[in-house]
């Protein structure tokens, strides 16, 4: 969000919290994977991986490879 913008211009969104971010608890496997094909930064790229790990710790790898069959 750019600085100084009033909380009445801000669209309600469950997804996104107050600063913008997306967020990532309600979303499954299928969502999460698209998510990170789909990513850019490295910082969200390894913020959405640590959560796939998070909650599917069985060692399953999340490549594009990987989500493209899933």
């Amino acid at each position: 969000m750019a600085a100084g913008q009033n909380q009445r211009n801000r669209k309600n969104d469950p997804m996104v919290t107050k600063t913008g971010k997306p967020r990532l608890g309600p979303l499954n496997l299928a969502q999460l994977t698209k998510l990170l094909d789909g990513a850019t930064a490295p910082k969200k790229k390894d913020k959405i991986r640590k959560e796939l790990f998070r909650r599917f710790p069985n060692g399953l790898v999340i490549t594009p490879e990987v989500a493209a069959t899933v």
